[in-house]
This record gives C-alpha cells, sequence and structure tokens, in this order.
C-alpha cells in the first residue's frame, strides 16, 4: 500500500504544480526544524518559531493530503 502511496506522490510531484510546491516547502520546513532541533538549548524564541514551523508543516501536509484524496477520487470515478 506504501508503495502505491509513494508512486502516486511521485506522479503528482511530476504532474501537479500546486501538489509540487506544497511538498517543496513542506520539504524546506523540515530542514528549518532540523535547524533548530539540533540545537543543545531553545531560547523561546526559538521553541515560539519551532512551534509555528510545525503548525506550517502540518498545514501543508494537509493540503497535500487532500489533493491525493481528490486525485484517488478522479481515478476510482
Amino acid at each position: 500500500m506504501e508503495t502505491n502511496q509513494d508512486e502516486l506522490k511521485a506522479h503528482l510531484m511530476a504532474t501537479n504544480e500546486l501538489f509540487k510546491a506544497l511538498a517543496e516547502q513542506h520539504a524546506q520546513l523540515k530542514k528549518q526544524l532540523e535547524t533548530i532541533e539540533s540545537k543543545p538549548h531553545l531560547t523561546l524564541g526559538d521553541e515560539d518559531y519551532e512551534h509555528q514551523i510545525k503548525k506550517q508543516k502540518l498545514r501543508l501536509k494537509d493540503q497535500m493530503n487532500e489533493i491525493l484524496s481528490q486525485y484517488k477520487a478522479q481515478k476510482v470515478a
């Protein structure tokens, strides 16, 4: 099942500009989050920024999942 999901994501990355842009933003935020989390000590500002990034990542993932669901529904219909 996961292979099909990965194949679908790869297909959408190649054919759907919105999905591709969302995935690229998600990857960029993931890198920023890894940078923050690699610090030995976080300031309050770092913690706030970390929280903001996590919320943005979740919103992007929700949007990507919505596109995946719509694509699957079109294929079934």
